[in-house]
């Protein structure tokens, strides 16, 4: 997980614009793609022994993990959350963040974090994976290797959480689609905040299981301030470094394991976790990937 200390915007603080004002304007998008040669090579990449030493995506200090617990429900969310891994060009490092599989037109769509794909120079990740239904080094349902990375291109330059939504396009594996082998989330932008959420992530504290297990919070959403656009809102309940990108939930049916995403774990800070809203900016970074 991206850690920070939480910090007032240096960008003045955006004013939310209205239905009809969003629909004229278009939201610029980061995007990076990928040869099939590319995604051959990326599968390739990942040995059993890569996918064991690739560390969460931290920058900053270690938080210890507050209050998750291991997720043993079933349903839905147990076969479309999972973790990505994917490799630095720049330091030459292999990383481990979290996902979630979305319903889409292209049926081949991964949330995770803005930082998780891109770095804040717009140097795009590469060898980029999703393992769904990821467990202890198992993959159930194979590794789907990324056509196509998209973020909010207003993540370039400036890291607040705000900007941390991604999208990540995915090619098939046996022939068979992303949400057709493991079904998908729904999706909501523009959705009321200060719900009851549910986050799930690969967390790689002791008490998580060292990234090798899928965990869970739940609380009701609550918004520190000091954030462009719509801000970032959180949970007290911490996951640590590797949940970065885990879905956040609302109208959540644990009984199903079926919800709506509408944010993915960004920061940690104190006790509590974070996502960004998913405004018009991230809507148009999830169409971008669906249309990858």
């Amino acid at each position: 997980m991206f850690l920070r200390r939480l910090v007032p915007a240096t960008l003045a603080t955006l004013l939310l614009l209205g239905a009809s004002a969003q629909a004229a304007q278009a939201a610029p998008v980061g995007s990076a793609e990928f040869s099939a040669e590319q995604q051959s090579a990326a599968l390739a990449f990942w040995t059993p022994q890569r996918l064991a030493s690739a560390t969460g995506a931290d920058t900053g200090a270690a938080i210890a993990a507050t209050s998750p617990q291991r997720w043993t429900g079933g349903g839905l969310i147990s076969s479309t959350a999972g973790k990505v891994f994917f490799h630095n060009p720049k330091t030459n490092g292999t990383y481990a963040c979290s996902g979630d599989a979305l319903n889409s037109g292209n049926r081949s769509i991964v949330a995770t974090a803005g930082h998780c794909v891109v770095d804040t120079d717009g140097t795009a990740y590469d060898n980029w994976v999703f393992i769904p239904g990821y467990d202890h080094g198992n993959r159930p349902h194979g590794t789907f290797a990324a056509t196509s990375l998209h973020w909010e291109s207003q993540r370039i330059g400036d890291s607040d959480a705000a900007w941390d939504a991604a999208f990540a396009t995915v090619g098939t594996v046996n022939g068979r689609k992303l949400v057709d082998t493991v079904g998908g989330q729904g999706i909501g932008f523009d959705q009321a905040p200060g719900q009851q959420v549910y986050s799930f992530g690969y967390g790689g504290s002791d008490a998580e299981g060292r990234g090798e297990q899928l965990n869970w919070c739940t609380g009701t959403e609550f918004n520190p301030g000091g954030h462009a656009g719509g801000g970032v809102w959180g949970i007290p309940c911490v996951q640590t470094g590797g949940s970065s990108g885990g879905p956040f939930l609302q109208n959540f049916d644990p009984a199903t394991g079926v919800g709506t995403q509408i944010g993915n774990i960004s920061i940690s800070a104190g006790d509590s976790e974070y996502h960004p809203y998913y405004g018009w900016e991230a809507h148009a970074a999830y169409d971008a990937a669906d249309r990858g």
